[in-house]
Formats: C-alpha cells, sequence, structure tokens
C-alpha cells in the first residue's frame, strides 16, 4: 500500500528523474545534428518516409511499389508516429519529435519500472529502483533521443508488467494482453520479435496451477503477438511477395557485425552502412554515382545473401564467434567508464559545463547539478553489482517470478547479441536490470 511517507519517497523521485532528464535535454538539444551523439542518418529516414506521408507521396501502412524494399526495412509505426507529431504540432524537425517523446519517456518509464518492481517484490522494492532509474544516465540519454528505441521499449516493458499480473493471478486474458502489448513494440522496432516464445515458455514452466491452465497462458501470449504483428508480415508477403517478418534487416546486422571484428575484416566483411553499400556497389558492376541504400534496390534478396555470406563464415569459427558475443553482452551491460567500441553511448553524466549556458555555469544551481552528475557516476559504477546481488535476493524471495523477468533479460542478453547491436536497441534490459537492483532493499 502507499502510505504518505512512500507516496513522498516516490514525488522525490519523480523529481528527481524530471531534474536529471531536464539537464540532459538541454545538452542533447545541442547535439541533434552531430552524428557522434545522434543517430542523424537514421533519423533522416524516418524523417523522409513521415514527410512523404504528409504530403500524399507514401501511404500510412501500405506500400505500392513492390520495388521499394526500403520501405520494408523498419516497421510502420515510428514514421506514422513522426507523421503525426509533425502534422498537430506544426513543426517538421527532430526537435518536435525530442519534445513530444521526452515527455512521454519521463513518466512511462517512471512508471513502468516502478511499477513491475512493486509488482514482482513489494513497495520498498519500488521505491528503490525508482531512485536507481532517476540517477540512470543511459536512460536520460535515450529518453531525449527521438528514435523508435524508447517506444518499443514502452510497449515491452508494459507487456512485461501484465506478463506478472498474468503470471500472478493464473489469467489467461493477461497473458493475452501481454503478447499484444509485446506485440504492438513490434510495430516501432522489430528486435523484440521472438521474445514472445520466451514469454510463452516462461508462462508454462514458471507460473502455478494445472498444466492445461499453463498452457493456456502460454498461447495466450504467443497468440497476443502474432495477431498484432500479423498485418505487416501479410502486407510484405503481398506486396514483395515475400515472407519477410524482420523487413529484411537481419543479414545488414550479421555482416556489418562481422565487420567489427578484426578477422571479419580480414575477410572482407566491413562495418557501417556507407562501407556495406559501397561494397555491394561494385560486386553488382554499378558506377560510382549509381543510386543505392542498403535496403534498395532488391534489398530483400540482397540481404538474404549477407544473412548467407555471414553465417557461413560463423560456421566456419563458431567458437571465435562465441567469443565475440560474450564481447558484445559485456557492452551491452557496461554503463560505466568507457564503451565498448560499436555498442554506442551509455549517456552522460550531467554537470554545468555540458547543461547549462554559460552564464549559469557558477553559483547554486552549478553545484547542484554537478552533484547530481558525481551520484549519477556512482550509480553507473554500483548498477550491476547492485543488479546481480538484487538478482541473488529476489531468486530467494520469489524464484518463479524471477525467473519471468529474467526470460527478458537473457533474450536481449544473449540471442540478441548475435549480431550487431547498441546499447539502445537493449533498454528494456536495463530496465529489468534496474527493477532487480531495486531488490537490495528488504520488504
Amino acid at each position: 500500500m502507499l502510505n504518505r511517507n512512500r507516496l513522498l519517497l516516490l514525488l522525490g523521485a519523480l523529481l528527481l528523474t524530471f531534474c536529471i532528464r531536464g539537464l540532459t535535454l538541454q545538452f542533447m538539444r545541442a547535439h541533434l545534428n552531430d552524428p557522434g551523439w545522434f543517430q542523424v542518418g537514421s533519423y533522416a529516414k524516418f524523417d523522409r518516409q513521415a514527410r512523404d506521408i504528409l504530403d500524399g507521396r507514401q501511404r500510412l501502412f501500405w506500400i505500392d511499389d513492390p520495388a521499394r524494399t526500403d520501405l520494408a526495412q523498419y516497421p510502420p509505426a515510428f514514421p506514422a508516429a513522426v507523421a503525426l507529431i509533425y502534422k498537430l504540432g506544426g513543426d517538421r524537425s527532430a526537435y518536435a519529435v525530442q519534445s513530444v517523446q521526452w515527455i512521454a519517456d519521463l513518466c512511462v518509464l517512471f512508471v513502468l519500472v516502478t511499477g513491475i518492481a512493486a509488482t514482482a517484490f513489494g513497495p520498498r522494492a519500488g521505491i528503490a529502483a525508482s531512485y536507481l532509474f532517476a540517477f540512470s544516465a543511459l536512460f536520460a540519454m535515450y529518453g531525449a533521443y527521438p528514435s523508435a528505441d524508447a517506444p518499443a521499449t514502452w510497449f515491452v516493458l508494459g507487456g512485461a508488467w501484465v506478463l506478472l499480473l498474468a503470471a500472478k493471478r493464473n489469467s489467461v486474458w493477461l497473458a493475452l494482453a501481454a503478447g499484444v502489448l509485446l506485440g504492438i513494440a513490434c510495430w516501432f522496432r522489430v528486435n523484440p520479435l521472438y521474445l514472445c516464445v520466451g514469454w510463452a515458455i516462461a508462462l508454462l514452466l514458471f507460473t502455478r496451477g494445472a498444466w492445461r491452465r499453463r498452457l493456456q497462458m502460454s498461447a495466450a501470449a504467443l497468440l497476443g503477438t502474432v495477431v498484432v504483428i500479423a498485418p505487416i508480415v501479410v502486407r510484405n508477403y503481398l506486396v514483395f511477395p515475400d515472407f519477410t517478418p524482420t523487413g529484411g534487416t537481419i543479414g545488414a546486422n550479421l555482416w556489418e557485425g562481422l565487420g567489427e571484428t578484426e578477422l571479419g575484416r580480414q575477410h572482407g566483411f566491413l562495418y557501417g552502412d556507407d562501407k556495406l553499400i559501397e561494397h555491394e556497389r561494385v560486386k553488382m558492376g554499378l558506377p560510382p554515382g549509381a543510386q543505392i541504400d542498403a535496403q534498395w534496390p532488391d534489398g530483400i534478396r540482397r540481404d538474404r545473401e549477407r544473412t548467407r555470406e555471414a553465417l557461413a563464415f560463423i560456421k566456419q569459427h563458431p567458437i571465435w564467434y562465441a567469443g565475440v558475443m560474450l564481447g558484445r553482452m559485456w557492452g551491452m551491460l557496461k554503463v560505466a567508464g568507457d564503451p565498448v567500441p560499436y555498442t554506442g553511448i551509455s549517456g552522460i553524466n550531467v554537470t554545468s559545463q555540458k547543461c547549462l549556458p554559460p552564464e549559469r555555469q557558477g553559483g547554486v544551481l552549478a553545484f547542484a547539478v554537478n552533484a547530481f552528475g558525481s551520484i549519477q557516476s556512482v550509480v553507473r559504477y554500483l548498477f550491476l553489482p547492485l543488479a546481480a546481488v538484487g538478482m541473488l535476493l529476489a531468486l530467494r524471495r520469489d524464484w518463479r517470478i524471477s525467473c519471468i523477468l529474467l526470460v527478458t533479460i537473457l533474450y536481449y542478453l544473449i540471442p540478441g547479441t548475435a549480431a550487431h547491436t547498441e546499447i539502445r536497441y537493449v533498454l528494456p534490459m536495463h530496465g529489468l536490470l534496474t527493477v532487480f537492483g531495486g531488490c537490495v532493499v528488504k520488504r
């Protein structure tokens, strides 16, 4: 129950979240055109699709031209959301999307992380998780990052929360709702697509009750996701025609992921869309000025060729590639110190110099901002030990619920690192690690 003291503690955590994220927002607004801090090229694709939707050159969902395989590269929800923000706000810029997403992400993720921890392990764990979340440089960074990663995270964590409730109440309908939420996440990012299988297995193995009930819940979670993503799969098949539930991006991630490694580069693999495109331009016998990108023309067939080439190389070096995946796993977990190469930025510690205008970089306000940044630095280094200890304590408290949460973490950590990945792709994992970090506080 929420008594007065707990409510005040939660309000304090929310205020801290607002302050730290507001400061990080100021930093990101100044760096939104800097490719070193923001995926300018990726956003340009969403921006172009959103403008085409508004100007009548592209449909909201359907693809009229079967040659436009590039339009299947990303799921349709985020370009549609960008178009809606452009339309309602009258400002066709990344800054408009950033402002809307920042507010939504702050509120939604604060509630989700706190709610999951409280539901799974009690209100004290929820409050502790809310403070870990408040000081998270990772979530503050990507809350101010206009991309599909944050909305996808909302629906994955929302589904994880409903999945917990389904397990606690043995509810088929809640299991179905969890699957539906996961399916909606796939309309923003394809990464969580196969997590529905993990959730179905978790409900089957880690819930109480008769096997028949557990089978019903497992099937419901799976069905919920399949029904929601079916329109995209059917559209792709009818338009191209081809069975492409992932939109034809797996091969590029596998191929470029090999380009992250020395051995891969020695065998002709390269990291970066620009290098991949140039490699394929030469391979296709096209002149240097010919228009081409990673997914057009004939993007689905080309991506399957990349997949075959990458998998053939991986099969020749399976032990080596297992080591590559372990390195990526560490990169996905590491939020303190220098980031592992190719994994992306894990956020900034706020400072007066980074986040305040020159005229305010002294005095009490600057001191407070620098103090927040110092605490963030400490939280970064303590985060993984706290999550590990909390995980052990959580398993002792309720191993069934803990295992249901761990399925999502392991999904992002193991199969999620089979190809090139970045830390922004695994934000749901970090949300649940934050939940386990809150478990260090006793009930």
